[in-house]
């Protein structure tokens, strides 16, 4: 969706990223993270959900400014060979925190309610959302399918 005038992307708050994925080997996997960016005014508002399976089972955050993952302690145990569904709710506060809202793994929601403050991202513009694999340190192979990806936002 084009925004030539900037009026979209600013006045966006609420965004719910869901998807449907398929993984076998999942225990050779370090993490699987999904993402929900936002850029405007040189703020840059990068909500990653890192399904830490290598050193925990654990969902991280990410933290815009110390630019590190931050250990929710709620525990991420996707099913190897087999469907798993993922929905992840989060918010931009009316004062530009990034509010971590809940994350729903396979029917069991768990609220986070963790705020951030946004980073620095001067002349980004925009909305994306994004998964990505990481390969363990031995960078064993491991397969990850999507599905009935859908991203909302208000």
């Amino acid at each position: 969706m084009l925004d030539r005038n900037h009026t979209i992307v600013p006045n966006l708050h609420d965004f719910t990223y869901d998807v449907y994925f398929y993984g076998s080997n999942l225990a050779l996997a370090q993490a699987l993270e999904f993402d929900i960016n936002q850029f405007f005014d040189g703020m840059g508002f990068i909500r990653g959900h890192e399904c830490r399976i290598a050193g925990g089972h654990e969902w991280d955050v990410w933290n815009n400014v110390a630019q590190h993952w931050i250990p929710t302690g709620v525990p991420c145990y996707p099913n190897d060979k087999a469907w798993n569904h993922i929905t992840i709710h989060v918010l931009r506060t009316s004062d530009n925190k990034l509010l971590f809202q809940s994350i729903t793994l396979n029917g069991q929601t768990n609220v986070l309610d963790q705020y951030y403050d946004p980073g620095s991202a001067p002349g980004w513009y925009g909305v994306t959302v994004n998964y990505q694999m990481d390969g363990n340190n031995k960078q064993s192979p491991y397969t990850l399918y999507l599905d009935k990806l859908t991203f909302s936002y208000q």
